[in-house]
């Protein structure tokens, strides 16, 4: 990864003045390679958006990803699926060629597909996408196959693009619903039934951030539920400040 500086240098001199956050973004996901863990580095990459989410005046990432950005873990071993990571950032630096802004933040989410892939997290389809010109590509291993869409609730109708989820600040689908009762393990992951029957539980690549800590009863908290990229959906708490991924299973 150290060497795909030299890509990243001449579109960064070619890109427009006002391209600045994009060229902070793609820095720090270049910062991420020192990360040994593929998943790791993934929340790492999709962390380094945030200067310009924060141009664009969207919602934040998610925190946990924002600070490994900032300062991804050093020492963190030999990194893995390194062919895929120099096919990602080599993809997402051909996004520079992209001139709104929103549409390079598209391409930069949508340059991660295959190392979702690599990982078996689910993975897009590229309706709507733009074709950003590809930068010169490193030597890299074969895509991975994509693997099958999970199954769960059918996913939200997309607006305007890909990751129109993340972009166009999309309505909850559960809006200030209390909890009838919820289950927590010892980690702090949990299932949560709603009092009109839903069941929502956390998923798995976010109990490691984002562990609950609840005192209260169950009908003492209510919780939105709105879409979030990749079809997936985040969850607050009203009166907490934390963002939990999760998933319907009933």
């Amino acid at each position: 990864m150290r060497h795909i500086w030299l890509l990243l240098v001449p579109l960064c001199l070619a890109a427009p003045a006002q391209a600045r956050p994009r060229d902070d973004a793609l820095a720090g996901a270049v910062r991420c390679a020192v990360i040994g863990d593929s998943r790791q580095w993934l929340d790492c990459y999709y962390g380094a958006a945030q200067p310009l989410r924060a141009a664009l005046g969207l919602a934040p990432a998610l925190a946990a990803q924002v600070r490994l950005a900032e300062s991804p873990p050093p020492g963190g071993g030999q990194p893995h699926d390194v062919a895929v990571r120099d096919e990602v950032v080599s993809t997402a630096a051909g996004c520079m060629r992209l001139t709104g802004d929103r549409p390079w933040l598209d391409c930069f989410y949508a340059a991660a597909v295959p190392m979702r892939a690599q990982l078996g997290l689910p993975v897009p389809q590229a309706a709507g996408l733009p074709a950003p010109a590809p930068a010169p590509r490193l030597a890299s291993a074969p895509p991975a196959p994509q693997p099958a869409a999970p199954s769960g609730p059918p996913p939200m109708p997309r607006r305007t693009g890909l990751f129109s989820g993340i972009l166009n600040s999309p309505k909850p689908i559960v809006h200030g619903v209390p909890m009838q009762s919820f289950v927590m393990d010892k980690t702090g992951a949990f299932t949560v039934t709603l009092v009109d029957g839903q069941v929502w539980e956390q998923v798995s690549e976010d109990e490691i951030y984002h562990p609950a800590r609840w005192r209260r009863e169950a009908a003492e908290m209510a919780v939105t539920i709105t879409p979030d990229a990749m079809h997936s959906y985040v969850m607050t708490v009203e009166g907490e400040g934390k963002i939990y991924k999760v998933r319907r299973i009933h």
